[in-house]
């Protein structure tokens, strides 16, 4: 075994049904991807592959509440992969919402038999950190509201990866569930305390209703050495909307994989999002989008931005299943390359079986217009400040989509604050 499975195996050593041990196993046979394999071509696993990770200890190391103090109630803050109980705030929460941690195992059988389905469509080890995440996950959050229940203040979710002597592993596996007729905001932060080299893999499965709405934004800066497998599994039913905003601009390597399944009739999915790939960080976003319905509607809206010597990775797959007549699927995907040594790759899928839809997909890779930048400093910009504000008004477009306006502000605040440290 390689040193990442041998670490990983000590972690598994500690106990595990044989659902979990089936799971483990899996990933043991199956290995990591390589470069045959088409979901992973273009993210390399062989430096992580010779890295060792220690179990997380039950007792997370203090964090300095600043970094939270932006961050309202109600929230759950995990620290190094464990709830942390004095910074969490759910006092506040209403009756129709329930939030609970800790892995439920009925979840658990549900989410491995995903894996197994999803497994089977590709090249062996496409889904190994799935896997893992099945086999070793024993905490995460659990959120359940109400038929008909709407829920004002957004909920927070707080992930911070904290500095220890040793590199760390966790594995946190959740679950979001809205009644017919609910609505909820969720907002995730992955956050850095110190400088560290942990990993982190985590799994979020959400059931969407009829007739619910979930806005969720998903915001992470994680710290320079983190590495992050995420992957979020979403079912929409009839006549719900799921809208949901990514800001990736932190982390070493951060891959996320958003699979949505539109199986009711009239079912919204708007997903958009920013890449910020500098220094030399790795992020690679992957979509599987399937229209399973009657005139169900996607909106794929995602902008990248690569500086220094980072890469940034989008797939875009939309999939029109036969019988999802009246579909309406769109997705953009624009690029802006800011140095000579950054990387960014993009794939556009459009699969379609059925008829009377509409569909639209396209991608572009560029630099930034020289007759808009000279027109800035033209009258007096400096160009670090003309760059920033092109670059700004570039990511703008996606975060249109956030309904709550204090929200919205929040995360251009966040943008503005990243693309300062890298056009500066």
């Amino acid at each position: 075994m390689s040193a990442l499975f041998d670490s990983l195996a000590s972690a598994f050593a500690s106990g595990g049904d044989a659902r979990r041990r089936a799971q483990f196993d899996a990933a043991l046979r199956d290995g990591l991807p390589g470069p045959r394999s088409e979901r992973w071509k273009y993210t390399s696993l062989r430096a992580l592959e010779r890295r060792s990770f220690a179990v997380a200890p039950d007792a997370a190391p203090p964090v300095d509440a600043a970094l939270l103090a932006d961050i309202p109630a109600p929230r759950l803050v995990f620290v190094n992969g464990r709830l942390d109980a004095a910074l969490s705030h759910v006092e506040t929460l209403p009756a129709d919402l329930s939030v609970d941690t800790g892995t439920d195992a009925h979840d658990m059988a549900a989410a491995d038999a995903a894996v197994e389905s999803d497994g089977d469509a590709g090249t062996p080890g496409d889904d190994v950190f799935a896997r893992v995440n099945a086999a070793l996950a024993r905490e995460g959050v659990r959120v359940q509201v109400n038929a008909g229940a709407h829920v004002d203040a957004p909920l927070q979710l707080v992930f911070v990866g904290a500095s220890t002597d040793a590199d760390l592993a966790w594995h946190l596996r959740h679950r979001i569930v809205l009644g017919a007729g609910a609505s909820l905001c969720v907002v995730e932060h992955h956050l850095a305390s110190g400088a560290h080299r942990h990993l982190d893999t985590s799994a979020l499965r959400i059931d969407v209703a009829e007739g619910a709405t979930l806005e969720h934004a998903r915001v992470q800066q994680a710290a320079d050495g983190a590495t992050l497998f995420t992957r979020t599994e979403a079912t929409l039913q009839r006549d719900s909307v799921y809208r949901r905003v990514d800001l990736e601009l932190g982390g070493a390597l951060s891959r996320h994989e958003l699979d949505v399944r539109l199986v009711g009739d009239r079912a919204l999915l708007a997903a958009h999002g920013v890449l910020l790939a500098a220094g030399r960080t790795h992020l690679d976003t992957r979509l599987g989008i399937e229209h399973l319905a009657r005139d169900t509607r996607c909106e794929l809206l995602w902008r990248g931005i690569g500086a220094g010597r980072g890469r940034a990775v989008f797939h875009g797959g939309i999939t029109i299943h036969p019988g999802a007549d009246g579909t309406d699927a769109r997705l953009s995907n624009k690029n802006l390359l800011l140095s000579a040594t950054a990387e960014i790759d993009t794939q556009p899928v459009l699969v379609i079986h059925a008829d009377e839809v509409q569909a639209a997909h396209g991608a572009t890779v560029g630099e930034l217009d020289p007759n808009a930048l000279f027109y800035l400093r033209a009258r007096g910009l400096p160009q670090p400040q003309a760059k920033q504000l092109l670059t700004a008004a570039f990511c703008r477009e996606p975060l249109a989509a956030v309904a709550d306006a204090t929200l919205r502000e929040t995360l251009t605040a966040l943008i503005d604050a990243a693309l300062d440290a890298v056009t500066g």
